[in-house]
């Protein structure tokens, strides 16, 4: 559930070249704050991923709304 998710996020992700440096940015739009600068567009998709990662696990652990991204959803339940 969580890897499906996770590659979903990352199909949506938007990479550029920042034109002052030729490094690379990227974002995945469906989900604010998540992003990631670095020298190589590989270096980028590895940063990114793993911002998303951390993003995630924060998102899961203070209960915060996980946005559906191409129809997958997590659903975290609360232990009461």
């Amino acid at each position: 559930m969580l890897t499906a998710y996770m590659r979903a996020a990352m199909g949506q992700a938007r990479y550029e070249i920042v034109e002052d440096d030729g490094s690379f940015y990227g974002s995945i739009p469906a989900i604010p704050g998540v992003w990631a600068n670095a020298g190589t567009l590989e270096a980028c998709r590895e940063e990114l991923e793993s911002v998303l990662e951390g993003w995630l696990l924060l998102s899961i652990a203070d209960h915060s709304e996980i946005p559906e991204i191409d129809g997958r959803r997590l659903q975290i339940p609360q232990v009461a």
